[in-house]
């Protein structure tokens, strides 16, 4: 069982960052891919982005260009930093991960094995 902590939200004015950080615990993190959902209020849960490696990620057209994820294996910590802030951000962040580093629709939720309870990001105009 791999439990998943997130940190790092809270509020902030348009235009701001913030960098979250989620933990695993576990001692294989390192085969873990791990990815970024939100969730805005009345919306479905959405994709942010996605770390197979500190090299291999992939960050949603959404946020491209304002946000990164990293990972720190050492830590078993992976970050989302996100710059420029909008109030459409707004929403609950959860970290996931998923056993294994080969390819997945990384996109979906269903892959994931395991989820964080989340952090609240709210963006105020």
């Amino acid at each position: 069982q791999v439990q998943l902590v997130e940190s790092g939200g809270g509020l902030v004015q348009a235009g701001g960052s913030l960098r979250l950080s989620c933990a695993a615990s576990g001692r294989t993190f390192s085969s873990y891919a791990m990815g970024w959902f939100r969730q805005a209020p009345g919306k479905e849960r959405e994709f942010v982005a996605v770390s197979w490696s500190a090299s291999n990620t992939y960050i949603a057209d959404s946020v491209k260009g304002r946000f990164t994820i990293s990972r720190d294996n050492a830590k078993n910590t992976v970050y989302l930093q996100m710059n420029s802030l909008k109030p459409e951000d707004t929403a609950v962040y959860h970290c996931a991960a998923k056993v294994g580093l080969n390819r997945f629709n990384y996109y979906s939720e269903s892959p994931y094995d395991y989820w964080g309870q989340g952090t609240q990001v709210t963006v105020s105009s």
